[in-house]
């Protein structure tokens, strides 16, 4: 059942919005199919549309509407094929270097690794570390410090490490624990 009001504010409007959705819809011959998907909006409003205080603000608006919904209905959801490979993540340089780690640890002092394993590596506080062995906090920090200097430097050592013009670790020869 057709409601008088809502045929003549489309008739009123009708060309008007026909213009409005030719602009926004891709392809814009499609833009009569919006003002029919609109036309059925409306009229399943009944005598409710009569009540509207600006048919033409409703009807632009709804239009509105329709357009994101479609936008949003437009979008591409089809799965991914199981065959598509996944994209390989390269890890920094500097975050392989891990896998020296554990040789070089053992190739220190056992003072010095002590120290990283405990305050760098545990979750030791230096001052913590420094009432276990009985040092003032200085020379806790101290001793740490020294630590992490030469590991650094076994590191560069053992594991041939480069860096790049901006001091950054570029590469490195990994290598193994000791059978």
């Amino acid at each position: 059942m057709t409601v008088p009001c809502l045929l003549d504010a489309w008739s009123a409007h009708e060309a008007e919005l026909l213009r409005y959705l030719r602009h926004h819809v891709r392809p814009p011959a499609e833009a009569e199919d919006v003002l029919h998907d609109l036309f059925l909006k409306a009229l399943r409003q009944g005598e409710r549309f009569c009540a509207v205080n600006n048919p033409r603000a409703w009807l632009f608006e709804v239009a509105r509407n329709v357009l994101v919904d479609r936008a949003r209905g437009g979008r591409n959801n089809e799965p991914l094929p199981d065959d598509l490979a996944a994209p390989e993540v390269e890890l920094a340089a500097v975050d392989g270097l891990s896998a020296c780690l554990p040789r070089v640890l053992r190739e220190l002092a056992a003072e010095d690794r002590e120290a990283i394993e405990l305050c760098d590596l545990g979750d030791m506080t230096q001052g913590r570390f420094a009432e276990l062995k009985g040092l003032s906090l200085p020379g806790a920090k101290s001793r740490v410090q020294r630590a992490r200097q030469r590991l650094r430097a076994q590191l560069l050592r053992s594991c041939q490490v480069r860096f790049d013009e901006a001091g950054a670790v570029c590469c490195f020869v990994p290598r193994s624990p000791p059978g």
